[in-house]
């Protein structure tokens, strides 16, 4: 475990702990709660904090009337309290839970006065520990100034993601938990205590009674705050992949041409190029990365013996891909936007092949793509995943950072306003007329409205023809 950081020199420390003080002079019990505290142990900054309270809702509203708080959760004990437009803390009651008939949240909810009954019902050792301000200020030293009932301390040090008390029942109460638990396991780089791997395993077939959106939250966290490719593995491992993506599921034993792949079959490759991932990547670039070849198994051919040197095959594999992210992503209810660049991800990941080849208006349409920057990297990674030859990305990065914007999005020298002008009707024709104008314009075989118009006018005829 790594030196516990300081809470002081944290963004969002001074505001909870000040909070916390504000509860224990009116007499309650107040600590810092979660994740935040788990942090602060592995020497990691927060994002932010949370508190733990013997007061009720009305109480601790009644005791900020001036800092905008607010039920967020009336019914669990939440208060939110901000201290600006972009700072707020979150203040919750103790609690113990009643039964759980929907897989994902209580029935009803009895407030409490004890620090351990609330952390019971929590869902993992490692965040089931609280800070007391109070003594932290007094010792300077988060781990003396921590309450741990759960062994949390215990299991950060052996770096092990444990449920609290009975496994089984902690993720029959709240099926989310199985996803979290995969996902705290790939950040930190921890450990799944076997009787909760087992667990999970046995329960995760439920897994789907959890919102699509929440599912899509979790996957996406999975995705881009660090491990990802050992959160999928752990999905796969635990059998939670198939019930959430069996698109993924049917990557495995999908070989490749050893030529081009000597990794191994897809489901490697896309774990290999989630592993090049970098923590923080945009939402987009993670979900183009796992989709760019979900469309292989389904278009896989063998290598056919009355053709020499015939090679596996994946003939179509980009617009099968195509298809099935465009029906999966909005299953997932990722956004309009999102889908638009994800999809655009896997529709154009196989053009670097030809770069080098093409003609000079192709090329610089290809580069203006939108945010080429993520059609870069998911290219990069792609090679790094398989052949390791960045010679095609170094030329389309080379290109696209030294041609400057206004190349790619030059100001038309021909609209449908000047055709129409020249004598031309409306039609089909416009785009194509249009189209050939911009080619010449990127290829700089025109500069000039006048020169555009008698290139119309060479392809495509005079007005009266």
């Amino acid at each position: 475990m790594n030196e516990s950081a300081h809470p002081d020199a944290t963004p969002g420390y001074a505001a909870a702990r000040n909070i916390a003080g504000t509860l224990r002079h009116a007499g309650h019990q107040a600590y810092l709660a979660g994740g935040c505290v788990r942090d602060l142990l592995l020497g990691l900054a927060p994002k932010d904090y949370d508190v733990a309270t013997s007061a009720t809702p009305d109480e601790v509203l009644r005791l900020f009337p001036d800092r905008k708080a607010m039920t967020v959760g009336a019914h669990f004990g939440v208060v939110l309290i901000r201290e600006s437009d972009d700072s707020s803390t979150e203040v919750a009651t103790f609690r113990h839970d009643g039964a759980y008939t929907d897989g994902r949240r209580p029935d009803a909810v009895r407030f409490a006065t004890d620090p351990k009954e609330d952390v019971l019902r929590r869902d993992f050792t490692i965040n089931g520990m609280l800070l007391d301000t109070a003594l932290y200020d007094t010792t300077g030293d988060v781990a003396s100034a921590t309450l741990d009932y759960v062994g949390g301390r215990d299991d950060l040090a052996a770096r092990l993601i444990r449920a609290i008390g009975d496994p089984l029942q902690r993720f029959t109460e709240d099926k989310l938990r199985m996803l979290r638990a995969v996902r705290f396991a790939a950040r930190l780089g921890f450990a799944i205590e076997p009787r909760t791997a087992a667990a999970i395993s046995q329960l995760a077939s439920q897994v789907t009674v959890v919102s699509t959106e929440r599912i899509r939250d979790e996957l996406t966290l999975i995705l881009t705050e660090g491990g990802a490719r050992r959160g999928f593995e752990l999905l796969d491992e635990l059998g939670l992949l198939p019930h959430i993506l069996p698109e993924i599921t049917r990557l495995h034993g999908v070989e490749q041409p050893p030529e081009y792949h000597p990794e191994g079959d897809v489901f490697l490759h896309t774990m290999l190029l989630l592993e090049n991932l970098p923590p923080g990547a945009s939402p987009t670039l993670a979900w183009g990365a796992l989709l760019h070849d979900v469309g292989k198994p389904a278009t896989f051919r063998a290598p056919d013996p009355a053709i020499p040197n015939d090679r596996i095959r994946f003939n179509g594999h980009v617009e099968v891909g195509v298809r099935i992210a465009e029906t999966l992503l909005p299953r997932l209810r990722l956004s309009n936007e999102e889908i638009a660049q994800i999809v655009a991800l896997v529709k154009n990941h196989m053009r670097f092949g030809d770069v080098k080849h093409m003609r000079e208006s192709t090329l610089k349409r290809f580069l203006r793509l939108p945010r080429f920057d993520e059609h870069l990297a998911l290219h990069r990674m792609d090679c790094l995943s398989s052949h390791g030859d960045l010679s095609l990305y170094d030329f389309s990065k080379q290109r696209y950072e030294a041609v400057p914007i206004e190349e790619f999005h030059p100001t038309p020298l021909l609209t449908g306003r000047e055709l129409i002008a020249a004598g031309y009707r409306p039609g089909p024709k416009f785009k194509r007329m249009l189209e050939a104008a911009e080619d010449a314009q990127l290829e700089g075989a025109i500069h000039t409205a006048a020169e555009a118009l008698q290139l119309v006018h060479r392809r495509f005829g005079n007005p009266d023809n």
